[in-house]
């Protein structure tokens, strides 16, 4: 598929991008016919925050949370499905307590929890017995294979990460790190998770699109739009594909802050320029969109 650059003036009024593909196309007209059973799912890091080199200091978009608040109320949900804790999300995004927020959900790691705007809790199962014993090994196992200098470790609650964007070369270390760390996650009874210069052992059995699909299913949606930056989303980006043949139709939006995930641009129905495109593509949405969601359902 191609792909398609938003590239439009945020000082003058536009109307919503074209998706460059015909399912695009058709997923964009649902959302825009039926906003009351329209779903919006967004990533969270590269998508609505920034890329930084420490996760702890990633914010959303300063933008992108008015941008929310004027589109939620406007469609069934919005829901933010990141690798991250659920709770760390809603933290760094600043979406707790935000008029017009309430029909907001942050699926946490890819699923495992949810955080509901409307009674502000966290809820998920217990952790999976393999992370606690990983976490523990880890240390002593990437000093064993020599991998220490420039990667590092990220504590996730429900899972681990092995970052290398610090190292000399990132993606030499990304790429010798992928089969060990593979080893151990499956000794444990867990998986690797790859995305932007970070490996994620985790439990298996939940990803982004599984998370996606259910919460789909569960909200009876008839049109969903996804947004997302890396391999995490690709599962989300399938689970579209999946839902448009069984006759839901969707729109896949690409957050291109770089060049490191081409696939995930080449799979896109409209690429935005990160972040801020990605912003400017949700404002462009709430204006086109009915003020009372059932007027046009």
């Amino acid at each position: 598929m191609g792909s398609h650059k938003d590239s439009t003036d945020d000082s003058l009024p536009t109307p919503t991008p074209t998706p460059v593909t015909r399912a695009g196309q058709d997923g964009l007209a649902a959302m825009l016919a039926h906003p009351a059973k329209t779903i919006v799912a967004l990533d969270f890091d590269g998508t609505l925050a920034p890329i930084v080199a420490d996760p702890e200091q990633a914010r959303a978009h300063p933008d992108a949370v008015p941008a929310l608040a004027a589109l939620a109320p406007k469609i069934a949900a919005v829901a933010v499905v990141t690798g991250r804790p659920a709770g760390v999300a809603v933290r760094l995004g600043g979406f707790a307590g935000v008029p017009g927020l309430g029909h907001l959900v942050v699926l946490g790691h890819y699923g495992a929890e949810r955080w509901d705007a409307v009674t502000g809790e966290v809820t998920a199962p217990a952790p999976h017995p393999g992370v606690a014993a990983v976490r523990a090994e880890l240390p002593g196992f990437l000093d064993g294979i020599g991998a220490w200098q420039g990667t590092w470790i990220e504590e996730k609650g429900r899972a681990v990460a092995v970052h290398t964007r610090r190292a000399e070369d990132p993606q030499a270390a990304f790429d010798a790190l992928r089969a060990p760390l593979t080893d151990l996650a499956t000794r444990h009874g867990l998986i690797v998770e790859p995305g932007r210069l970070v490996l994620e052992l985790r439990p298996p059995g939940m990803d982004k699109g599984v998370a996606l699909t259910d919460y789909v299913r569960e909200l009876g949606a008839e049109a969903v739009l996804y947004a997302g930056d890396d391999l995490g989303d690709l599962p989300a980006f399938a689970a579209v594909e999946k839902l448009r043949s069984d006759g839901v139709p969707g729109l896949l939006v690409c957050s291109a802050g770089s060049e490191e995930v081409a696939e995930l641009k080449d799979r896109a129905d409209l690429v935005v320029d990160g972040p801020a495109g990605l912003v400017r593509l949700l404002r462009q949405l709430a204006e086109a969109l009915p003020q009372d969601p059932n007027a046009a359902s």
